[in-house]
């Protein structure tokens, strides 16, 4: 399992981000965070992978834990031998090389050779669409980038994939794509996925159980079919009115969060 155990995080030593906020991802499940823009979510993923330091920030208190083993005491690249790899929010690959040769990048902590080759084969089974492109450059796959991103994740042979915010920019047919293969993917390999994601329905779709951030802290929490039947839920992410009607652009503009959620 995977937790945060009432983690502060502050940057420039003056800032503080998070405010002691704790969560789990269970062992083989997807765990979601929802929240707005600058709510904390890809803070939290980069105070799991160890890549706080490089923005100038820092876990202050807490722990983030992995099966009991301390992570936020270590670099990112032992963070990574540990089996837990984040996949950034805009598609960055090595435009240059090719979609094999991206693959092969992903594996630089793997010494067997034959081992690499294998999980090449295990990402071209999962994404039949990189294979077609294995000799093309990767600077030209338009949405597949996304594909590739976390095709290149998965030669790490990962225990821990954090995914933030994958849907970004897509088209509506290819998030749906990639949402059905992170769900294959739990259920094929195990895998503990932690999505951060600003499309609630989508997301509470293929998670088991979610939380929701607001400034810095966690203020709902529940299985992800709990939350999806949530009134604040459908009010003030997936924009629905108490009847289920979907609410004007206005409304969703200009609401107000209820006090209570905090209280």
């Amino acid at each position: 399992m995977l937790a945060l155990n009432n983690i502060e995080v502050v940057y420039d030593g003056v800032v503080l981000v998070l405010k002691g906020v704790s969560l789990n991802a269970e062992e083989g499940h997807i765990t979601t965070l929802l929240g707005a823009n600058g709510a904390g979510k890809s803070t939290t993923l980069k105070a799991i992978s160890g890549l706080l330091r490089t923005e100038r920030g820092q876990v202050t208190k807490g722990s983030v834990e992995l099966n009991g083993e301390r992570l936020d005491r270590l670099l990112p690249f032992d963070v990574v031998k540990r089996g837990v790899v984040q996949v950034f929010e805009g598609r960055r690959v090595f435009e240059n090389l090719t979609v094999e040769e991206n693959l092969v990048a992903g594996a630089h902590i793997r010494s067997d050779f034959a081992a690499v080759r294998e999980g090449i084969e295990q990402v071209y089974d999962a994404f039949p669409a990189l294979k077609e492109r294995r000799d093309n450059q990767s600077g030209y796959l338009s949405g597949g980038e996304q594909m590739l991103v976390i095709g290149r994740a998965l030669m790490y042979d990962p225990k821990v994939i954090l995914l933030d915010e994958p849907s970004l920019g897509l088209a509506p047919l290819l998030v749906e794509e990639i949402f059905g293969i992170v769900r294959r993917l739990r259920d094929e390999r195990n895998l503990t996925v932690l999505l951060v994601e600003q499309n609630a329905a989508l997301a509470l779709d293929i998670a088991d159980h979610g939380y929701v951030m607001e400034n810095g802290r966690i203020v709902l929490e529940g299985a992800a079919e709990t939350l999806r039947e949530n009134s604040d839920i459908k009010e003030f992410y997936l924009g629905l009115n108490e009847v289920g009607a979907r609410k004007s652009y206005r409304d969703v503009k200009h609401y107000k969060r209820r006090k209570r959620w905090l209280s």
